[in-house]
């Protein structure tokens, strides 16, 4: 026992001595390491790992071309979609969730801008990756796991949003900007006087710039939905994904 208990000190002192040792080396610069740490996190390309692994595609030269959950989703089927869909969302919810809580305390009137440094930071890395010559997604999977941590009631009202227009439509980018519309609206509602305030401030912003860089990334689309030529959605399938030669066509992508 004596020597379990033993273990269990020198490690839990070691653990100690390593974050006094690291977090200094940190603490003018922890701004940074949180926006370069959660930005390759959502650098990581898993629509376009998922069609080489399932179906040896390059999801870049099928369907609109995008990586995104909407583009392996037609490409592959619903499974497949899903399933990039989690993880773009997990790659956004993940690092804001963790990272943050490393350098800030909760309590500290900075909390909030940090996590908002940091979804800002993960989504302009599935938008921009340096991997892929800063050519990404439309950034809304993504978005989604950012903003279930910043804005649980608000993504709500997003989902809601999301939902309703694409039963409607079924159209994807579409029911992308009324989400991402709906979400900045609700939050400003529920931010009512604080907006601005010292501890929401970041808060306030981002419910302004992401739902407009959102629709920014979908302003091809707009323009297609405008003129009555926007595709209205459609699963595909992996063996189709197999067979069928590269070709790129102007698609609703998020």
């Amino acid at each position: 026992m004596s020597s379990i208990i033993t273990t269990r000190s020198s490690t839990e002192m070691a653990l100690y001595l390593l974050y006094e040792t690291v977090q200094p080396m940190f603490a003018d610069y922890f701004w940074i390491f949180v926006a370069a740490t959660s930005y390759l996190a959502g650098s990581i390309p898993f629509g376009l790992l998922t069609a080489k692994l399932v179906a040896g595609t390059d999801i870049r030269k099928v369907g609109s071309g995008n990586i995104g959950a909407t583009n392996v989703a037609r490409t592959l089927g619903a499974k497949w979609g899903i399933v990039v869909l989690l993880l773009d969302a997990l790659k956004g919810l993940l690092p804001v969730l963790c990272i943050p809580p490393l350098f800030v305390s909760p309590d500290s009137t900075d909390f909030d801008q940090v996590r908002v440094l940091s979804g800002v930071a993960t989504i302009l890395g599935h938008m921009f990756p340096v991997w892929l010559g800063f050519r990404g997604g439309k950034g809304v999977a993504t978005s989604l796991g950012v903003i279930l941590v910043l804005g649980p009631w608000s993504t709500l009202v997003a989902v809601a949003a999301f939902a309703l227009t694409f039963l409607i439509s079924r159209i994807v980018a579409l029911s992308s900007i009324v989400a991402a519309t709906a979400f900045g609206v609700a939050q400003f509602i529920q931010l009512g006087s604080s907006a601005f305030t010292q501890e929401k401030w970041g808060l306030a912003v981002f419910s302004i710039a992401v739902p407009l860089l959102i629709i920014v990334r979908h302003w091809s689309n707009l323009g297609r939905i405008l003129r009555g030529e926007e595709k209205k959605f459609q699963l595909g399938s992996r063996k189709k994904a197999e067979s069928a030669p590269s070709e790129i066509k102007p698609d609703a992508d998020a």
